[in-house]
């Protein structure tokens, strides 16, 4: 049996979770690029540059990474004991309410109340569906073959962002956002119809002669400890302790980048929602190859640290080449590295799987 019909018999019990994930994908990406016309429209109409939407994002990123910090940890706590199926509901509808309101009205005071309830929604959504449904593939997936199975996953990420961007490069301005609204709301109820849980739900104490403050009381003492006893493990495993110092200073520096990217290329080259599209897709198309194709051959030729140490060179390579841009072209050159630091994630998934037990992934 070849490694590409080993793979695919482990992502076979994954297509509840895969579909609906690669529909909210889809119906995210395609926002992306037309969201840089809408709110700088809004802000600072007839101006080429809108200094307010890169600050409002970049407040928008400080907020969200400061909250993430405690909200993260506590989703994947509440995943391992409540189950992964409701958190994924969870997460994956949050995303829904903010493009509702640029659905209904573009106007100036709709942007400010998108980019508060979108805040809201990334504290909730942002990096934590990833990341449950990277522990529900650990439940189902042996362990030697989930750096694999991770690779086809963030693949389908990449390909699911491509499909977001040609419907965005193609779809007129004005159907975007109800497209989207439309296959978000079809992911969570896909999800509760079709995904099953893969973990036994913890029955929780009798607490039926509680008051409501002591209860309260009670449940934050509970995650409190949960939390402690989660960030032990990583303190006292020297794999965990290494990987969660480099996922924060790589995720700090490329969430700094890509919150202002577009603003920055549509201020110094003019760029549009095409230009966006086509650079979008040129990741995503780049990333599908390398990582359903060129990860799972060279993992077991060279392992999960080499590839990470390639693709966190590449990230470098393509941060440098966008803050020395000195032609429209160049965006484009800068893109085709994202073909290699998009492995970033699969091979740190798969370190971080390789260091835990199921329960605690």
């Amino acid at each position: 049996m070849g490694w590409m019909e080993s793979v695919l018999i482990e992502v076979r019990p994954l297509f509840h979770l895969l579909f609906p994930l690669c529909v909210h994908w889809i119906a995210e990406e395609m926002t992306v690029s037309v969201l840089v016309d809408v709110t700088a429209a809004a802000l600072c109409p007839s101006q080429s540059t809108c200094s307010q939407a890169i600050y409002i994002n970049g407040v928008q990123q400080t907020v969200v990474g400061l909250f993430k910090m405690v909200v993260l940890p506590l989703l994947g706590q509440l995943a391992d004991e409540r189950g992964r199926k409701p958190l994924l509901l969870l997460t994956v509808s949050t995303t829904i309410f903010p493009f509702v309101l640029l659905a209904w009205n573009q106007s100036k005071e709709f942007v400010y109340a998108y980019y508060v309830i979108r805040t809201v929604s990334y504290i909730l959504s942002q990096g934590s569906i990833f990341c449950i449904a990277v522990a529900y593939v650990a439940d189902v997936v042996i362990e030697n073959k989930r750096a694999a199975v991770f690779s086809w996953i963030t693949g389908l990420f990449s390909a699911s962002h491509v499909l977001g961007n040609v419907l965005a490069r193609f779809l007129p301005e004005k159907y975007i956002f109800s497209v989207s609204i439309a296959l978000l709301i079809f992911c969570p109820v896909y999800m509760q119809m079709f995904l099953t849980e893969t973990i036994n739900k913890r029955a929780p104490k009798s607490d039926q002669g509680l008051s409501c403050l002591t209860k309260i009381v009670t449940i934050i003492c509970k995650r409190y400890a949960s939390m402690r006893d989660a960030a032990t493990i990583v303190v006292r495993s020297p794999t965990l302790r290494s990987i969660s110092l480099v996922s924060f200073f790589y995720d700090l520096g490329m969430s700094g980048i890509s919150s202002v990217l577009l603003y920055y290329l549509k201020a110094a080259f003019g760029f549009d929602k095409n230009q966006f599209s086509e650079i979008l897709m040129m990741v995503g198309i780049g990333s599908i190859f390398s990582q359903i194709l060129v990860l799972p051959l060279v993992n077991p030729l060279v392992g999960e640290k080499v590839i990470l140490s390639s693709a966190l060179l590449a990230s470098i390579a393509y941060a440098l080449l966008y803050g020395l841009a000195w032609a429209p072209w160049v965006p484009y050159l800068s893109a085709s590295f994202g073909v290699i630091y998009i492995l970033v994630k699969p091979s740190t998934f798969a370190i971080i799987s390789r260091a835990t037990c199921s329960t605690n992934q």
